[in-house]
């Protein structure tokens, strides 16, 4: 069995430059490992709302669903912070569109 290596175009981020940002100023995508993608809000309808898009953009763009591990929502009651702190752990390999090399290879996703 031998062992092909995938050559991915990533950005500095470590990221596929294709891959959907999250839309407003103070969500992000984080460092790994399982990429934190947050999205922060005073009200927390408005980050899930958010949340929900960027997962359907990303859908789109990769072709699959994303492989979102845990969902964690914290607060932060500081002066002058957004109150929620919405985050979802996604697969790395997700965000950096491995599964989109996979289709280009012709190679079926394993995973």
């Amino acid at each position: 069995m031998s062992e092909e290596t995938i050559q991915l175009e990533l950005n500095d981020a470590g990221l596929a430059p294709g891959l959907p940002t999250p839309s407003d100023p103070r969500d992000q995508i984080q460092d790994v490992p399982y990429r934190p993608v947050e999205f922060r809000d005073d009200d927390l309808p408005a980050a899930l709302d958010r949340c929900a898009d960027w997962l359907r953009q990303a859908q789109q763009w990769l072709g699959e669903a994303v492989d979102v591990v845990a969902v964690h929502l914290d607060y932060d009651d500081r002066d002058g912070f957004p109150y929620y702190n919405l985050k979802i752990l996604c697969n790395e390999e997700d965000l950096a569109g491995v599964p989109l090399a996979l289709k280009e290879r012709g190679e079926p996703n394993k995973s």
